[in-house]
């Protein structure tokens, strides 16, 4: 079975439009980890913010989804990430440690996984999860959500856009070749902006 990586992934995706990528982002994801041997990435986030509404979803979603939405604001803290598989599995599991001042760290991990459409799902947990459709500008990968939904028994119930925290976006932008920025905002069509994320990172070797 061929390890996974989230390289693989994408590139059956983006197809022809995996080449606009910048060579280093496509050698980043290239990589495939193997079972026990994850890759690792630390840094520092340099904005960790939410709105009001955002921090109420956030602190009404923590029993189930823990540190997929973070009721706080932040900045300037450590931030560790691990991308691993597991034997037998195709999905691509990603697990970020927040380490924020003044709290105990806050984990959390999301794994990626192809549907039998050819879709790209990240699930965060509870059969919570949202589509994601890719793009390349001016080589850098983009990320925006097509729905959210939850899966029940292998069947995606979608949710209304309204009842969600908002539209995802994230901007994976290449510094150097072990250096990357990354940028998350959250939008809802009503709330406006809602949760942001932003920090710099750089692959470790341990």
């Amino acid at each position: 079975m061929m390890i996974p990586s989230e390289g693989e992934l994408f590139k059956k995706i983006l197809g022809p439009t995996w080449g606009k990528l910048h060579p280093d982002i496509q050698a980043r994801f290239d990589k495939n980890p193997l079972p026990g041997k994850p890759l690792h990435y630390t840094g520092t986030l340099s904005e960790l913010s939410c709105s009001r509404v955002g921090r109420l979803l956030g602190y009404l979603s923590m029993p189930f989804v823990k540190g997929a939405l973070m009721p706080y604001n932040d900045a300037d803290f450590p931030v560790d990430i691990q991308v691993y598989s597991r034997h037998n599995c195709a999905w691509i599991f990603k697990q970020r440690t927040y380490r924020l001042h003044a709290r105990k760290p806050v984990m959390f991990t999301s794994y990626m996984a192809e549907s039998p459409k050819g879709e790209v799902l990240e699930y965060v947990g509870m059969g919570l999860g949202m589509k994601l459709v890719l793009d390349v500008r001016d080589g850098n990968l983009h990320f925006e959500s097509d729905g959210y939904f939850w899966q029940l028994f292998g069947v995606r119930i979608p949710l209304p856009d309204v009842l969600t925290p908002g539209k995802t976006f994230l901007r994976h932008r290449n510094n150097s070749a072990n250096q990357f920025d990354i940028r998350i905002e959250i939008r809802h069509a009503l709330f406006g902006t809602t949760f942001t994320q932003a920090g710099i990172f750089r692959e470790v070797t341990v």
